[in-house]
């Protein structure tokens, strides 16, 4: 099943093309990192500031109508919808720490995400900086969107924000994303030992769990 959009991967999943990446950021400056950038299509990353108080104007302009607010417990009352009438949100409580497991996030975020791109709406994906918990979002986002490994997810996030960088924990997770996205689309284990890949895929499973 192929076309201008989605392919067939060799592990029998259907993936969506990746969109167009620029290899080099030669016009990157630090002052970019308080504003968004567009990842793929209606996918925007960036920090609070970009969906400040001040910055409702900018946000319908930019087409944007969801957002995804991340933010830890201690920051609610600084990171917070500021705009509820205007764009629907989805609120996430994570810490930007070595016990937060970042993979139970994904799945929901990813249905969020692509509901916004379905009524034709654009999404902001912000934390504080937009740097580690976001970007660790959005990542996993392009990683199971695009059927990429974690490297080449995160070099293709890079290209658009070049300021990103989740915590080595968040980095550990994603890497082992792969191996449990693939499985979970598939619905079946695809491996030359079914057994052993079936073990491998629960084992991680189950150690992403106890990261919580």
């Amino acid at each position: 099943m192929t076309n201008d959009s989605i392919m067939e991967s060799l592990d029998g999943n259907v993936y969506d093309n990746l969109p167009h990446a620029d290899n080099e950021m030669n016009d990157w400056s630090y002052t970019m990192r308080r504003q968004m950038q567009e990842i793929c299509p209606g996918i925007y990353l960036g920090p609070y500031a970009c969906a400040a108080k001040n910055k409702l104007e900018a946000l319908k302009a930019s087409g944007i109508t969801h957002l995804i607010c991340i933010r830890h417990v201690m920051e609610s009352n600084i990171i917070k919808p500021n705009f509820p009438h205007d764009f629907s949100y989805m609120v996430l409580d994570v810490a930007d720490n070595f016990e937060q497991n970042i993979i139970q996030f994904l799945p929901k975020t990813r249905e969020f995400i692509d509901n916004a791109l379905q009524s034709q709406g654009k999404v902001v994906i912000h934390g504080n900086a937009g740097i580690s918990r976001s970007a660790a979002i959005v990542i996993g986002y392009v990683m199971e969107k695009f059927g990429l490994t974690y490297k080449d997810a995160f070099q293709y996030v890079q290209s658009k924000r070049f300021c990103v960088n989740p915590n080595n924990h968040f980095i550990h997770q994603l890497s082992e994303y792969e191996v449990i996205y693939r499985a979970r689309l598939s619905g079946k284990v695809t491996a030359s030992d079914p057994g052993q890949s079936k073990r491998k895929y629960e084992e991680l499973d189950h150690d992403l769990d106890d990261y919580h």
